[in-house]
């Protein structure tokens, strides 16, 4: 089993769903008393968000390339980088060490490829929803995103940081994610991506009848079946 490294913290509330499915993953995979090989490097978020309002990426490049070295030298054989909005320096944290990254848009795009979806919405932070670095990816496979207006995006931006990284899940923000993804179906969205790791704290697939695609599920779900290959 190859272990695998985790640079959590951005929220640690979604981390914690991280640990638990690799764990729970494997477990199901190989039975008994099994769990994952993990090793979690968890950064203060304040100082990353503050990075992100600030437009510094290549600070929080630095700090999160320290993470992946530091999560090398302790034995990771595959790091994961568990938000969907840093993965803007993506290639940054790459270069900085030799073991692979999974992209968490690469495991998604996969997610839809195999589910048939070839438009799909995106919910995010407003970095994840308006910038290329996320949805070029998608793009690049042929898929369509779209993204809600202005207003909602600032919504569902307000939502993720002002209440679900604080552990807050609320049933009036919940109602509007709902409504958001209900507009986005009458856009022609096949399917709905949390593209945050914090939104599946907040909403589900029971909570709709459009399909969704929880990145942390899929992105723990690849991570655990790589881990598992000779």
């Amino acid at each position: 089993m190859k272990t695998i490294g985790l640079i959590g913290g951005m929220s640690w509330e979604s981390t914690v769903t991280y640990y638990q499915q690799l764990n729970r993953l494997v477990k199901e995979k190989l039975g008994g008393l099994h769990s994952a090989r993990i090793v979690l490097y968890s950064v203060e978020f304040e100082e990353i968000e503050a990075c992100q309002s600030a437009g510094d990426w290549d600070r929080s490049a630095a700090i999160l390339s320290d993470a992946a070295r530091a999560l090398e030298r302790a034995g990771a054989e595959l790091i994961l980088i568990c938000t969907n909005t840093m993965h803007k320096v993506y290639p940054q944290i790459q270069a900085a060490v030799k073991v692979p990254l999974l992209h968490i848009a690469d495991a998604t795009a996969d997610a839809l490829e195999g589910a048939g979806i070839s438009t799909v919405a995106l919910l995010g932070t407003k970095y994840t929803m308006c910038q290329d670095f996320y949805k070029q990816k998608l793009i690049d496979r042929g898929i369509e995103v779209l993204i809600p207006g202005e207003a909602d995006v600032e919504l569902v931006n307000r939502v993720i940081f002002d209440e679900l990284c604080l552990g807050i899940q609320n049933t009036a923000s919940k109602a509007e994610f709902l409504r958001i993804i209900e507009d986005l179906t009458a856009r022609g969205a096949q399917g709905v991506i949390l593209g945050c790791t914090e939104i599946g704290l907040l909403i589900g697939q029971a909570d709709t009848s459009l399909p969704v695609f929880d990145t942390t599920l899929i992105h723990a779900g690849r991570a655990s079946e790589l881990s598992l290959l000779p």
